[in-house]
């Protein structure tokens, strides 16, 4: 079977990249009290390639997508295609050094992962970055599309995720690393944070957006609960509307500020990231006044969502930039 090409344009999954900027900020936290204890927070070649169970597919997998791009090898020992294919991965994990980490996943021991990533035959190679799954390819591999692949993963990991990947460091002990990054004390707003993001998964977005604000009052300048709550505000803005109707409304009148806003509202949660900015920067070009400052103010809440370093959102500010001045 010819390998699948991957495909991540408008990928946008907003509780992943709240969840990208916690668990960044918590390695963060990691290494620095590894440091305080005379370690260096750094993995070994080793612990680039590690064996998930269902059991640990939570912590393994999930919770460390969050730090870094976890490829998912899908194979079975009956498989010839997967000992073909398994040491060129092993091989490219260590070569990539901590830019992504490699999961193998024996299918006959795990059948239920099997069953939820769909698989139909193996070897299966998926991604999971900041806790979105991606299918990369299927069947054996040349090399040079496997480098490919990888490439783009470590680039949009990087680009739209914020993660650059796991420190490695040859001397280190295997193992001591990963174990410290797990011990990592609780942060003063890590009750409330916990609370918003159980919230969110519940559909509760009035109580979410309370929890986001409740940090903020303490803490104004929180980036993990101002990251939330413009998230949290503009999922509840979208509940419930009728998608065709705000097409067909901003379609009707390119002036109509409000319209324009509503519809770039649905453009960024489908993921149409660089259409609800352009959206938006017409809309300040061919407005004045009142209307032309709610466009322009929505425009920033927007790049709030999708993150400040996101290079879609530096284009964009260049943009709003022709367009003001």
């Amino acid at each position: 079977m010819q390998p699948r090409n991957m495909s991540m344009s408008g990928v946008v999954d907003l509780a992943a990249v709240k969840a990208a900027q916690e668990a960044k900020a918590k390695a963060e936290q990691a290494r620095v009290e590894a440091a305080r204890r005379g370690g260096t927070g750094a993995l070994s070649p080793a612990d680039l390639v590690i064996d998930v169970d269902e059991a640990g597919f939570e912590l393994d997998v999930i919770q460390r997508s969050a730090e870094v791009p976890v490829v998912l090898d899908f194979w079975a020992e009956w498989c010839q295609p997967c000992k073909q294919l398994s040491p060129v991965l092993e091989r490219l994990a260590v070569e990539y050094n901590g830019r992504f980490l490699l999961a193998k996943i024996d299918v006959d021991a795990n059948q239920m992962l099997m069953q939820q990533f769909g698989i139909q035959g193996i070897p299966a190679v998926f991604a999971v970055v900041a806790g979105q799954a991606l299918p990369l390819f299927q069947g054996a591999a040349a090399e040079d599309q496997i480098r490919g692949t990888l490439d783009q993963l470590v680039q949009v990991a990087e680009q739209r995720f914020g993660l650059t990947g796991l420190t490695v460091d040859p001397d280190a002990e295997p193992g001591g690393a990963a174990q410290g990054e797990r011990e990592l004390p609780e942060g003063p707003y890590d009750a409330l944070l916990n609370a918003a993001v159980q919230a969110l998964d519940s559909g509760d977005l009035s109580g979410a957006i309370q929890a986001y604000r409740n940090v903020l009052k303490d803490d104004p300048g929180h980036p993990e609960a101002k990251l939330g709550l413009a998230q949290a505000e503009l999922l509840q803005r979208v509940q419930g509307v009728d998608p065709a109707a705000v097409r067909k409304e901003a379609a009707d009148s390119p002036g109509d500020a409000r319209a324009q806003i509503a519809a770039a509202e649905l453009d960024l949660v489908g993921g149409h990231v660089e259409d609800a900015f352009g959206r938006l920067i017409e809309t300040v070009q061919r407005t004045a006044g009142d209307d032309r400052d709610a466009a322009r103010v929505r425009l920033l809440e927007l790049f709030e969502v999708v993150g400040a370093d996101d290079p879609r959102v530096t284009a964009a500010r260049r943009a709003l930039a022709r367009a003001l001045f």
